[in-house]
This record gives structure tokens, C-alpha cells and sequence, in this order.
């Protein structure tokens, strides 16, 4: 029997080898990441259903009051809360809508999870059965599970719009508030 001897492959080819397979691996991170990321902050799912019990801006940068003072003129709710809170739109409670009832309020703390507390409170006392709450698209998937630990009815998002510069921040401090709420703070 004859035994061909087994050539070995250069160290430099195994080399190239491996650092191939590190970048394949670190392209598969980074474009899971950004999928991750549009998914989550850019292109969240929207939408809400002709009536809610409550219409709730929480506050953050973006057009939010316009598109949820837009939304109490169409009447899509009986109530528009305006939450006024650390980064609130900067400026007073809004003109009262006819037939809406206004309520404008300083979250303690002045964050989501203080908006979403205080939005636990009000649904009860009024027997919310569904909320919509008015954000930005950054937004929308922490202030849906920050306010899911307080209020366990229906919850649905529509959007402010938020300039373009404003982006690569709010992504940003999306994925550090989403760790937070995740990690550090789980019930309301």
C-alpha cells in the first residue's frame, strides 16, 4: 500500500483564511445590527384603529403635538394627554380641542417611565380600554414596552416626524434607553 504524503498548507494561507472568516463574521454582525436597528427605531409598526379611549404625547423631540393635536380635531379619542416633562416640546398645553378633554402633566420622573406611570394612573381612574401614544418613530418600540408594564390594555403608535440630522442621536440614545429599560428598570 502506498501512503501519499499530506502537503501542508502555508501558515500565511491559513492566516487569510481565518481572517476572512472573522470579517464574514463581523459583516454579518453589522448588518444584523442595522436590520436590528430599522426595524426598532426607523420602521417600527404603526397604526391605530378608528377610536381609542386616550390620545398621549409623550414628550421628546420631533412634531409630535401637531400630529397628536391633529389626531383630538379628528376626534379619534375623548381625551388628549400632553406630557410636559423633561424634554418636553417646549412650550404650554396646547389649545383645548371642542369635545376633547385636555389633560397636560409633569411626569415624576420626568422620563418614559414616568409618562407611562402616570399614564397607568389615568387609565384607571377613567377605565381607559386602549390608548394611542404620539412619539417619533425612534421611539416607539421602548414607549410601547415601558407603558405595557403600567397599562395593560391595547396600545397604539403614530408618529411625529423628526428631522434628519436628529437621527444618528436619537438612534443612538434609543439603543442605550432600550438596554436601560430592559436591564435596570422591568416594572412600572
Amino acid at each position: 500500500m502506498r501512503f501519499r504524503s499530506i502537503r501542508r498548507v502555508p501558515d500565511t494561507r491559513r492566516r487569510a483564511f481565518g481572517w476572512r472568516r472573522a470579517f464574514l463574521a463581523v459583516l454579518i454582525l453589522v448588518v444584523a445590527f442595522g436590520v436590528v436597528t430599522a426595524r426598532l427605531f426607523v420602521w417600527p409598526a404603526q397604526g391605530m384603529p378608528h377610536r381609542v379611549s386616550a390620545i398621549v404625547m409623550l414628550a421628546g423631540p420631533g412634531d409630535r403635538l401637531n400630529a397628536a393635536v391633529e389626531l383630538a380635531r379628528q376626534h379619534r379619542a375623548p381625551v388628549l394627554v400632553v406630557s410636559q416633562g423633561q424634554h418636553g416640546y417646549g412650550g404650554p398645553c396646547p389649545p383645548m380641542t371642542p369635545g376633547v378633554k385636555l389633560i397636560c402633566f409633569d411626569p415624576d420622573p420626568g422620563n418614559t417611565r414616568g409618562e407611562a406611570v402616570f399614564i397607568g394612573r389615568l387609565a384607571k381612574e377613567y377605565h381607559w380600554s386602549s390608548v394611542v401614544l404620539v412619539t417619533t418613530r425612534a421611539q416607539d418600540t421602548r414607549a410601547r414596552i415601558v407603558t405595557r408594564r403600567c397599562y395593560g390594555g391595547p396600545i397604539y403608535v403614530m408618529t411625529g416626524s423628526l428631522p434628519l440630522g436628529k437621527w444618528p442621536y436619537q438612534i443612538a440614545y434609543e439603543w442605550g434607553a432600550l438596554v436601560k429599560a430592559l436591564v435596570l428598570y422591568r416594572s412600572c
